[in-house]
């Protein structure tokens, strides 16, 4: 596994680095912005450990634009007593946090957690749905999805912002069209740190979705429901120009 510290403080790049190499944690260190954003670039990461207070560019900003571009899952260290930040985190994109300072150990288990987690909700199974779930701006009946802003326009051009929770279930759909996914699949597809997903939240934001595609509940077009088995996203999206993260 490979991760990338990201923390201004050298001594606690260099003293992670060194503990998670005990775990076959192949770790990586940048102390800025401008840092992380160079080896993002040029390497694979399935993990970005990503403090919240950094020299020049915050780490509340770092997380937007990994997010927006689709890059690695982020757990973010944040100080302890500091609720506010810590919600904006997980609104920007962040995976987890982990507020310092924090056990080495516990690090650890979170990012074996959240690769499990990861690896049971299932990624894109294709290329297609590679290239989808990296795609700012996608397309379908006539429907535009900006992930982005994340706002739905109309094909008549309404503009309808989306919840948390709607549009991690619409991402978690456009992803994989054409596939029946089980409440228990969107359940950890839709999942967030200090967000309780069940059975009812997932039914209610599909809903809430097909109201706002104007998708009829007794005959859904775009979002049908296979009974017994789950939900179904039955169009094809289409990556706009431009629209590639």
């Amino acid at each position: 596994m490979d991760c990338l510290v990201v923390d201004d403080d050298q001594e606690i790049r260099l003293s992670l680095q060194s503990y998670l190499q005990r775990f076959d944690i192949r770790a990586q260190t940048a102390a800025d912005g401008v840092e992380m954003r160079r080896l993002i670039a040029n390497q694979h990461f399935d993990v970005v450990i990503l403090d919240l207070m950094l020299p020049g560019e915050g780490g509340l900003s770092l997380c937007q634009w990994l997010q927006q571009r689709g890059g690695p899952p982020v757990i973010m260290l944040t100080a302890h007593g500091d609720p506010i930040n810590r919600v904006l985190g997980l609104e920007m994109g962040a995976d987890d946090y982990l507020g310092k300072p924090f056990e080495p150990r516990e690090l650890v288990a979170r990012i074996h957690a959240l690769m499990r987690r990861i690896k049971k909700a299932g990624a894109p199974e294709d290329v297609q749905g590679a290239h989808l779930g990296s795609a700012r701006l996608l397309q379908f009946e006539g429907w535009r999805f900006d992930r982005m802003l994340r706002q739905l326009i109309s094909p008549e051009e309404v503009v309808m912002a989306l919840s948390q929770a709607e549009f991690r279930m619409l991402s978690a759909l456009v992803e994989r069209p054409g596939r029946v996914l089980s409440r228990e699949q969107l359940i950890e597809l839709t999942r967030a740190p200090g967000v309780d997903v069940n059975d009812r939240s997932v039914d209610l934001s599909i809903s809430r979705l097909r109201q706002k595609l104007g998708d009829s509940s007794r005959e859904p077009r775009l979002i049908r429901t296979l009974r017994g088995e789950g939900y179904l996203f039955d169009a094809t999206p289409q990556v706009l120009k431009g629209g590639t993260a």
